[in-house]
This record gives C-alpha cells, structure tokens and sequence, in this order.
C-alpha cells in the first residue's frame, strides 16, 4: 500500500499539472491585460465565442481502511463558434473536441476517458424569416488509437488496438431547409443526405463486423433521411443547457435503423473562470454497437473563454 510510484503514472501527473499551469497562467495574463473583455468577438459579419477547459482530479490513499486506489485524470475540452451573417446569407460552424485520460495504481496503461472531434458547418440562405435554404456538413471522429481490454493467462492486463484518428470517421452532407427560432434554437431538415464512413483496411473484419464497412474495404457509403436540432437554454440563473441531436435513416439499408447522436452539455458558473461541468453523450449505431454507447464526464473545470 501506499503511493503510486510508477513512471507512467508520474510522467502522466507531471503533463496534467503542466497543462493546468498553462491555461491558469493565460487566465491570469488575460485578466490582468484586459478584465473586461467580452466573450463575444464580433468583427464585421462574423462573429466567434469559444471556450477551453481543464478538468482535473486526483485520488491517493494510504493505509487507508475504507479502501481506495490511487488515480490520477484530467480532460481538457475545446468548444469553439465562428459565425458568418450577411444580409440573406448565413455560414453557421461550431468545433467541438475534448480528450481525457485516467490511471489507475493498479492499471498497467492510462485510459482513455474521453476522445473525439466534431466539427458541423451549414450555409444557408433566407426563405422566409424563420426558414432558410441550406447545405450543411457534419464531420467525427477521434484523435488517438482506441483499445480493447482483458488478461492473459497468468491474468496480465493486455489490450488490443481497434480503433484509430480516422478509424472511424463520419462525414455527412447534403442539402435541406432549416428552421431558425433564434441563435439558440435550430433544426435542420435533410432528406437527402450522404453519409460517408471511413476505416483503416487493416481493422477490418469479416461479415461486415467493422462499423459496417466490408473486409479490404475503407469507406460505406449510405444515402438517407437526416435531422439535427441545437437548442440551447438557460435553465436557471448561470445555468445553462446545451443540446445536440442528430438522427440519420439509411433509404439503402435497414430504414427503421435510425442512427442517433445525442449530446447534452450542462455548464453550471461558479464565477469567470471556473465552472461545473457535466457531458453527457449517447449514441445508438447497429453497424458499430447494437445498443447504446454512453459517455459521461463530471467535475469541476478550469475556463479560459476567447
């Protein structure tokens, strides 16, 4: 019993307190040199928000009788606007990418809590005063290699690579019309949408095991019905919620299937530069899991708003 001593472990530590460092120090840079800046940065047409944030928790026990084991994690998240508007013209884009690890005493490798890019972009074009013409562009995927767990036989850890940056990645487009309440309320209608999946040959399976893609093969193509929604909301004073919703049916294959993505990020303001931070993610896609994913992250975060 006692303190985490190995090296993985320490060299993980040592990163996470150097990341948080940065973005404190740049919090601090930025009050100092201009305290009242506003978090919208509008120039001409375009407007642009963003926000970074470090999530960090660390665990360590010691003859403690309870029970416990010694862990370190943290997640860093990057959300990012960049909006065009023109008379009879809009360009709406929204990044979103976060990635986080944990390790464990016990644990022979750090893990994975957290790992994805998102990026969706529509262009429209004014119809009416609440709908628009419009093509739109959605692209996912993540950043580093992905791995399957279990033991040996003498009952080491050991772990399997099975996904990768690319391995997959989803790329949907096409064109439709949206419905725009306000800047927080928006849902756009595609029934006729491409939806590319891409994969590195070398993870595929046979019988179309490897989200849906054949063996040898690197890309599905499917064509089909899409709807995505954002709605945003202020539930109480600093509180807000954050809703993405994606729905896709493939007309080439399996219809009823309908692919969901569901994402729900709760903000809870403690002051400027710390908040409570709850992301919560659910996805259903029969050709990668026949059920629902879950994705779900908790804690108090440093934020740096640009």
């Amino acid at each position: 019993m006692g303190y985490i001593c190995n090296k993985p472990f320490k060299t993980m530590k040592k990163l996470l307190l150097f990341g948080a460092a940065l973005l404190f120090c740049g919090i601090a840079s930025a009050q100092g040199d201009n305290p009242a800046k506003a978090d919208n940065d509008t120039i001409g047409p375009w407007t642009k928000k963003g926000n970074a944030s470090l999530l960090f928790n660390q665990s360590t026990f010691e003859n403690w009788v309870a029970g416990g084991e010694n862990n370190i994690s943290g997640t860093l998240g990057f959300n990012y606007d960049f909006n065009y508007k023109k008379g009879d013209w809009s360009w709406d884009n929204k990044v979103i990418a976060s990635y986080g690890i944990v390790k464990t005493r016990t644990s022979s490798f750090a893990k994975k809590t957290d790992d994805r890019l998102y990026y969706n972009s529509v262009v429209g074009k004014k119809a009416s005063d609440r709908w628009n013409y419009t093509a739109f562009l959605n692209f996912r995927t993540q950043f580093t290699k992905g791995y399957n767990y279990g033991k040996d036989d003498n009952g080491a850890e050991i772990r399997t690579r099975y996904t990768n940056f690319m391995s997959p990645a989803y790329l949907l487009v096409g064109p439709g019309m949206q419905y725009v309440r306000d800047e927080n309320f928006k849902i756009n209608i595609s029934p006729a949408t491409s939806k590319f999946t891409f994969v590195d040959k070398n993870f595929t399976l046979p019988n179309e095991a490897y989200f849906g893609v054949k063996e040898g093969q690197t890309m599905r193509y499917e064509l089909g019905f899409n709807t995505s929604m954002y709605y945003k909301l202020d539930v109480i004073a600093n509180v807000t919620f954050e809703n993405i919703l994606n729905l896709y049916s493939n007309y080439l294959e399996d219809p009823q299937n309908v692919d969901i993505d569901y994402q729900l990020n709760i903000v809870m303001k403690i002051n400027r530069y710390l908040t409570t931070n709850l992301q919560f993610q659910t996805i259903y896609d029969d050709n990668a899991y026949r059920g629902f994913q879950i994705r779900q992250v908790f804690g108090v975060a440093a934020n740096y708003g640009f």
